[in-house]
């Protein structure tokens, strides 16, 4: 089975991510159904199925966890000198041909990706189309709004 890329540093987040999950929100769940309990018939308890709900949730999220940083390639950035081409792990900053705005994303693995990070995965369309490319290159971007034209304007590996 082939490793699936993951940056040191979203490594590293998804490795507090789990210990708190385990350290503290499992505990958490584990209270309130023990609380949930003592208030009898579990048939009709609304506060046990929501936290065995919960309890579920977070069980499952621990073992996908586990999962990808067992099964990760882990890629330091800062080491990487394919500068000025575009790479995993790459900042890359774009200029959107159309609305003249610039945008800067990092393109990471697909279980740290969070746009409110300006983390994409390099599974995503912007992505895709990035890679390989390099500075002063148009890059023709297939995104579920349709075509998009964004100009690399630098590409930095940190």
């Amino acid at each position: 089975m082939p490793k699936s890329p993951l940056t040191a540093n979203g490594a590293e987040r998804l490795r507090l991510l789990l210990a708190e999950l385990k350290s503290v929100r499992r505990p958490q769940i584990i209270q309130a159904i023990a609380e949930a309990r003592a208030h009898g018939d579990l048939s009709e308890n609304a506060e046990y199925h929501a936290a065995r709900e919960q309890q579920s949730f977070v069980e499952g999220r621990i073992g996908v966890l586990e999962s990808v940083l067992a099964d990760a390639q882990i890629i330091d950035v800062a080491g990487i000198k394919a500068a000025p081409k575009v790479v995993f792990g790459a900042t890359v900053e774009l200029l959107n041909l159309t609305t003249k705005k610039t945008v800067t994303y990092q393109i990471v693995g697909e279980e740290e990706a969070d746009i409110n990070l300006a983390l994409i995965s390099i599974t995503s369309p912007i992505a895709r189309a990035l890679i390989g490319k390099e500075e002063g290159e148009v890059a023709n971007v297939n995104a579920p709004g349709g075509m998009t034209e964004y100009e690399i304007v630098s590409v930095r590996y940190q």
